[in-house]
């Protein structure tokens, strides 16, 4: 089995970053684990066009790096999103992509599709001691999971974590959380 675990933050170092590692060092254990950082992938906004309501795909010139995102998903029977708070919400590089997934979305006919029998999770993390924030981060994650028609199978919130170093001392935790997955 595949697991695709994607950073949806655009640092590549931070703490996110080392949730990460965490997840996929554990992760690796049992499957045949991928990491990709959504950073690593340009491409535009969504444009509104509703094209791909008619017609399952989309028009925009770039259309082909996100069907390579794509593709890392159809290829995953685990996917695990990693996402910290910007503005108490996922950061603006995942929801583009989000939106750019309309053509897979199952809100529309016809819609692309991917692979059916996939289980999603979601960690959140922020750096302030609520939880309502990571919730909706989770919420919003699962919510996109549930359009590609993915199971939402678990998630994780961890408050105050805001730096690299704050990641140690809560790994016993993300890693429990890994062993269910």
């Amino acid at each position: 089995m595949k697991a695709l675990v994607i950073n949806c933050s655009p640092v590549r170092t931070g703490a996110t970053a080392e949730i990460v590692r965490t997840v996929c060092s554990e992760l690796e254990k049992r499957y045949d684990t991928k990491s990709i950082c959504i950073d690593d992938y340009t491409f535009a906004f969504c444009k509104g066009c509703r094209s791909c309501h008619k017609t399952a795909a989309c028009v925009m010139p770039d259309a082909p790096v996100i069907r390579e995102i794509m593709d890392e998903f159809d290829s995953a029977d685990i996917i695990v999103s990693v996402a910290p708070s910007y503005w108490a919400d996922i950061p603006g590089q995942y929801k583009s992509f989000i939106d750019r997934c309309t053509p897979w979305c199952n809100t529309h006919e016809p819609h692309a599709t991917i692979k059916s029998g996939k289980k999603g999770y979601a960690i959140a993390l922020r750096t302030g001691p609520n939880m309502p924030e990571c919730e909706r981060l989770i919420g919003s994650i699962e919510h996109f999971y549930g359009h590609l028609e993915i199971e939402r199978a678990g998630h994780l919130g961890l408050t105050s974590v805001e730096y690299k170093e704050d990641v140690e001392p809560r790994k016993p935790e993300i890693l429990e959380f890994c062993r269910n997955i």
